[in-house]
């Protein structure tokens, strides 16, 4: 089973809230997910990024791939990802 940790949309037309999880490659956009790792608002002034980042990090070092939406959020939030144990 490969994983990808990716946002799934939530919320009403226009007003678009994420969760991050951490799900199975061949579900749906909003499908099942394995586990949640944070959430995504960008309603808010400004936006709001929560996550778990150890939880993250854990997923990525059993192979775990993350993508760019994501990606580019653990970078503004300076999460560094290693898949060595440290």
């Amino acid at each position: 089973m490969s994983v990808k940790i990716r946002l799934q949309r939530h919320g009403a037309t226009h007003k678009p809230f994420y969760h991050i999880v951490a799900a199975d490659i061949r579900s749906p956009r909003d499908g099942r997910y394995i586990e949640k790792l944070g959430y995504y608002d960008p309603n808010k002034e400004p936006s709001v990024i929560e996550l778990k980042e150890d939880k993250i990090k854990d997923w990525y070092k059993k192979g775990a791939a993350v993508s760019e939406a994501v990606m580019k959020m653990l970078t503004k939030r300076k999460v560094v990802l290693s898949r060595k144990d440290n």
